[in-house]
């Protein structure tokens, strides 16, 4: 039966939404990307629940998994009302809003300490970790709530 995915059954070729050319893979193609991008985005999903596993750069590896293995489902992790507006600053400045920024450095200090007191061993390896990501997503542009982006914040004008 034809679904968006592959309409005249599995062996058509569907274009794939990958960057401004249209590509045509076929579905043996298609559906190892689309498989990481289900994979990838379970594990964003757990991310917002446990501290330590980052939610943002495994949607973003979705979309990019999805954008080659189908339009569809492309489609509807842009449309989402929490996952689309990341995906879509991503791709269009690079940037990451600030709320974002602000509550995966908020996770990973409550899970790096979390690890600290629980782990026997090598405590200081989570937060390590922790801090490489959090220095490279300070360094990454900002959409700040007024919509503007930028690496610095908006300086309020006044009157």
């Amino acid at each position: 039966m034809p679904d968006a995915d592959f309409p005249h059954g599995p062996s058509s070729e569907v274009p794939a939404s990958a960057g401004a050319q249209t590509l045509y893979r076929p579905w043996w193609q298609r559906l190892p990307w689309l498989l990481a991008g289900f994979a990838a985005l379970a594990l964003g999903v757990v991310g917002i629940v446990v501290p330590l596993l980052p939610t943002t750069p495994f949607v973003l590896l979705a979309a990019f998994c999805f954008a080659r293995g189908s339009q569809r489902c492309e489609r509807w992790l842009l449309t989402h009302p929490r996952f689309g507006p990341m995906v879509g600053d991503w791709r269009q400045h690079r940037a990451v809003p600030w709320r974002a920024k602000q509550l995966a450095w908020f996770m990973m200090a409550v899970g790096s300490l979390s690890a600290a007191l629980s782990l026997p061993r090598l405590r200081w390896l989570p937060a390590l970790c922790c801090l490489a990501v959090a220095l490279w997503m300070w360094r990454l542009p900002t959409r700040w709530p007024d919509g503007t982006v930028s690496r610095q914040r908006p300086s309020k004008q006044r009157q």
